[in-house]
């Protein structure tokens, strides 16, 4: 990363950053220097008195006017996506254990690399850039890549609509290496098919790899119902450990079939569960019987701060009708992964929604993303997965 100019900030306007947030919004910013800057233009940031408070990228078409990628000069600006990449995997060797091998490597704002995204599946790896500046980063990012990890395949799969906020066209296909298709990768023991040019993020939800850990741990002997299945994951969880039943619902035809390739991959008879190609709302309004374990896992609700309110009812409704399905005695595990609608927020949406089911559930924990999904203390804005596990007082 090269600085190329200047950003002073507003008097009053450094605290965030003095905080550890990485996002500097324009209307704190007082001047940049040169006038000409451009979006993705290595900068360095100094408070209205002219302290250096790091350096980051520059973008002057966004609302996000600075993305901080670094707090001090420790390292050089040149030096520092090597310097976060190995602290990265560093990070990652303490906890990633032999029964995994897929995992996010680079987490953007929480790895220190603003826009970055880097999810290692086997010997492959794929590559989101989001942002200008990360777009700048891209040559350097996959040498180091290449050089580090030397993977078999780097897929990039830029796309979206941050990009699109940002200027940028969606980029997608082959980094370097060979084509794969679809790879075989472990979590947690369990086997698990990833098509790496397709399905939702980077190929698979890998945020929730601890979640069904955990649910793995709970699951024995039970019925388990897994509402918005996708892949499968939260399902080969339960009967990995040891359920009864699972009945997974999912109203995406090709999110079943996968789900479906995932379980023989496992070697999972039909004869211990059951695809329900249905929206799940429509599933659980109906009356199915009673499930000991009940997995609410739905895409996000709230995609921006003008769904909040509809995202609120929503939640509600679903989790009134989740909390009903449970038998007496039984567990719920429920989520919210939208950014706008987390925290106290959920929290406050099942709690409404128990109070209409006239029973009382125990908060037993507070679940979110795993370790590999860093977040920084000072950016609340990064926290988006939000989960309770409730049992029900019988």
């Amino acid at each position: 990363m090269q600085l190329r100019g200047r950003i002073v900030l507003k008097p009053g306007r450094d605290g965030p950053v003095r905080g550890g947030n990485p996002w500097i919004f324009s209307q704190a910013i007082a001047r940049f220097e040169p006038s000409d800057l451009a979006a993705g233009d290595g900068v360095e940031v100094r408070d209205a008195g002219g302290d250096a408070l790091g350096f980051g990228y520059y973008n002057p078409r966004t609302t996000i006017a600075v993305r901080m990628i670094t707090f001090d000069r420790a390292v050089a600006p040149e030096a520092i996506v090597g310097h976060r990449l190995d602290a990265a995997i560093a990070l990652r060797g303490k906890f990633i254990t032999t029964d995994t091998n897929c995992y996010r490597l680079i987490n953007g704002d929480g790895d220190g690399l603003s826009g970055v995204v880097v999810d290692r599946y086997g010997d492959a790896c794929v590559m989101q850039l989001l942002t200008a500046g990360a777009e700048r980063m891209r040559d350097e990012i996959v040498a180091l890549l290449n050089a580090r990890l030397k993977p078999e395949t780097i897929v990039e799969r830029s796309a979206g609509a941050v990009r699109r906020q940002e200027g940028l066209d969606d980029r997608v296909g082959i980094v370097s290496g060979a084509p794969r298709g679809e790879v075989h990768v472990r979590e947690n023991g369990v086997a698990l098919s990833v098509e790496l040019e397709h399905g939702q993020k980077t190929g698979y939800f890998l945020d929730q790899r601890d979640n069904r850990r955990r649910l793995r741990e709970l699951a024995g002997g039970a019925r388990v119902l897994d509402a918005y299945c996708y892949a499968g994951g939260f399902s080969l969880a339960a009967l990995a450990g040891g359920a009864r039943e699972v009945v997974a619902i999912d109203s995406s035809t090709p999110a079943l079939e996968w789900a479906g390739r995932n379980l023989a991959l496992n070697g999972e008879t039909s004869s211990r569960y059951t695809l329900v190609h249905e929206d799940a709302l429509k599933y659980l309004a109906a009356d199915h019987g009673k499930f000991d374990l009940v997995v609410v896992d739905p895409p996000p609700l709230a995609r921006s701060a003008g769904d909040v309110t509809r995202a609120g009812h929503l939640y509600i409704e679903l989790n009134l009708l989740a909390m009903r399905a449970v038998a007496p005695g039984g567990r719920l595990m429920t989520f919210s992964c939208s950014a706008h609608f987390a925290g106290e927020n959920f929290l406050r949406a099942v709690r409404i929604a128990q109070g209409r089911t006239r029973r009382n559930f125990r908060l037993i924990e507070r679940l979110g993303p795993g370790p590999d999904h860093p977040v920084l203390l000072g950016h609340a804005e990064g926290e988006y997965l939000t989960g309770l596990l409730l049992a029900d007082l019988g």
